[in-house]
């Protein structure tokens, strides 16, 4: 029987067998498999809960050095990334909105002309800017011009008589009466005129009157004499335009307003022949001369040269686009 036994051990603890056999103190006989290594890889089991512990880690762990990434990129020097700066200061905002509601004004360049076709051109545009007042978006122009001989008088023209007309006419001018503020003045070859036709109320970021607005327009020429031009002494004193040392007179302006729109404007001595001041009292003020850029500069100065100058300048006072 003990032969049988140890025979059958044998044969289960051979080597063609995986089986393990011993043999008990009471005599009986134990054998088991070993554990193996599963041999197919892809269809062994696996513990899910395990699987989804090590993935939720190494996502945590993998966002975290992105998170640590991201702090070093932005600011090597910084070691916390929770505080933050804002996306656009409050200066930036204010000057973008600002920006952004500007105005656009159109330039009308008419070059040399005539002052009764130049006068048709403003009361064709003054309609244009009326008929628009209820839009939204105000339109705006500037008439860029140089006028043929001309003397023009204002509202206040009552001590103008038919001979005096006359006398000037005889000079090889013409001669208005106009409705825009102011005296008697000349305009001529050689003379930048700029003739504002606006929405006065919303051609600049902040709403205008028609004092605020002459004294932009004031600034414009003071401007461009001063830093365009390198002027010293120039600005405004009781009477109006604009004078150099208080004494000489470099630009006139003169407007009006009809419904809200202005036109009439401002007009630069550039490289005029002032000999025609001469055969008038300025704007009614006695003792007083007339001066230009190029008198001024001891160089020529044309209307070409000036021109995009003042309209910078309007551009940078009025807070507005032009095209």
């Amino acid at each position: 029987m003990l032969r049988n036994l140890f025979a059958t051990a044998r044969r289960f603890a051979s080597s063609d067998s995986p089986r393990k056999v011993v043999v008990c103190s009471n005599g009986t006989i134990a054998a088991w498999h070993p554990p193996q290594e599963f041999p197919y890889e892809h269809t062994k089991p696996i513990d899910l809960s395990s699987k989804t512990d090590q993935t939720s880690s190494s996502r945590l762990s993998a966002a975290a050095r992105a998170s640590q990434a991201r702090v070093v990129l932005e600011n090597p020097r910084r070691a916390s990334p929770q505080r933050r700066r804002p996306a656009t200061s409050p200066e930036i905002m204010h000057f973008s909105n600002r920006f952004l509601n500007r105005s656009t004004v159109k330039v009308v360049d008419l070059g040399l002309i005539s002052y009764g076709a130049a006068l048709k051109q403003q009361q064709k545009f003054v309609e244009l800017v009326k008929a628009n007042k209820s839009e939204t978006q105000s339109l705006n122009f500037i008439l860029a011009l140089e006028h043929q001989p001309v003397y023009t008088v204002g509202i206040r023209s009552k001590g103008y008589t038919k001979e005096e007309e006359e006398r000037l006419k005889a000079l090889g001018a013409e001669f208005y009466r106009t409705s825009r503020g102011g005296l008697i003045t000349f305009h001529g070859p050689g003379q930048l005129v700029l003739y504002p036709i606006c929405d006065v109320r919303r051609v600049s970021t902040k709403q205008l009157g028609v004092r605020s607005f002459v004294d932009k327009l004031e600034q414009t020429i003071i401007d461009s004499a001063t830093d365009g031009f390198g002027i010293h002494n120039v600005g405004r004193t009781e009477n109006t335009g604009v004078w150099v040392n208080g004494e000489r007179k470099l630009a006139a302006i003169g407007i009006a307003v009809s419904g809200g729109v202005s036109y009439h404007g401002i007009a630069i001595n550039c490289n005029t022949d002032l000999t025609w001041f001469d055969n008038i009292v300025g704007c009614g003020i006695e003792g007083v001369s007339t001066t230009s850029l190029s008198l001024e500069t001891r160089r020529n100065i044309s209307v070409s040269e000036a021109r995009p100058i003042l309209l910078n300048s309007f551009a940078n006072n009025f807070e507005c686009l032009l095209s």
